[in-house]
């Protein structure tokens, strides 16, 4: 992973350096230290979308929370909410994409799990958008078919939808996704198209503010990540321990220097510890 670890120092040297220590900053910490804890963000100022139902039987069989079990997974996730909150609100940060090196590393499924994760937070609210348009992953994965004639982002993109049309509340407070049901071929070309920028602009729009997550093709699939980096503000880069191969590790490295990394998780990590699900490296 020394490859994958070197992007990481770099990418936190270029972007994100901090200004030498002062009194004033250290003033500023202990305040921040000692300001009391936001109240919780009021339920009645969030607009309502469409219900979707999940299946439980689904969730389990694909280990999504909370239908996962093993309390070390649990934690897991925990700690790489809270990880990627304290880096997004350093950098103020209301956005990032999550993507992998090759199909199989996991990030969907860490998309999924984070999104659900960070709205069991009473302060955040969160946004989960698929943006693999190549293949359908987060409504797979979630058990949602559109069999009922529910809409997806292909069919915004396309033009037969509106925005309203296809966010959805799957029945978790502060959650909202935006699932896509059909494949679309020209997918960088979606991803940089005027409609999809009048849904960024909808969901930066929406109250309470909310953290956007968006599903994003393996980095290296495609040009699709590429294409869209520029509209979000970072990106979390889902890594399997034990196969990718070093060629693939040095595309990546060239990719992310152009890019704001909130951190790399290592999955399906050999190690034990409580964290064995997940190891994460961000610049801390």
């Amino acid at each position: 992973m020394s490859i994958i670890e070197e992007a990481v120092r770099k990418s936190s040297e270029q972007h994100h350096r901090a200004p030498p220590d002062s009194a004033a900053a250290q003033a500023h910490a202990r305040v921040r230290r000692l300001s009391p804890a936001p109240a919780p963000a009021d339920l009645s100022q969030a607009r309502r979308f469409k219900s979707v139902q999940l299946n439980p039987e689904v969730l389990e069989r694909n280990c999504v929370l909370p239908g996962i079990a093993d309390p070390a997974a649990q934690r897991a996730y925990k700690i790489l909410r809270t990880r990627v909150t304290r880096r997004l609100e350093a950098q103020n940060w209301r956005s990032f994409g999550v993507t992998g090196l090759s199909p199989g590393d996991g990030k969907t499924l860490t998309s999924i799990n984070l999104a659900i994760t960070l709205a069991q937070n009473v302060n955040t609210w969160v946004f989960l958008v698929d943006l693999d348009l190549r293949r359908v992953q987060v409504s797979r994965t979630l058990g949602i078919t559109g069999a009922n004639g529910e809409a997806g982002l292909s069919d915004y993109l396309l033009g037969e939808a509106s925005v309203d049309d296809i966010i959805y509340s799957p029945g978790i407070e502060r959650l909202a996704i935006v699932p896509n049901f059909q494949p679309i071929a020209e997918s960088s070309e979606m991803l940089t198209s005027p409609r999809m920028t009048e849904l960024l602009q909808a969901l930066e729009r929406e109250t309470p503010r909310r953290i956007i997550i968006f599903d994003l093709p393996p980095l290296l699939a495609s040009d699709d990540v590429l294409a869209f980096a520029p509209q979000i503000d970072s990106m979390l880069l889902v890594v399997a321990e034990g196969s990718t191969g070093r060629a693939a590790l040095e595309s990546a490295k060239e990719t992310l220097a152009e890019m704001n990394l909130v951190g790399v998780v290592l999955n399906k990590s050999a190690e034990t510890s409580e964290t064995d699900y997940y190891a994460y490296g961000g610049g801390y």
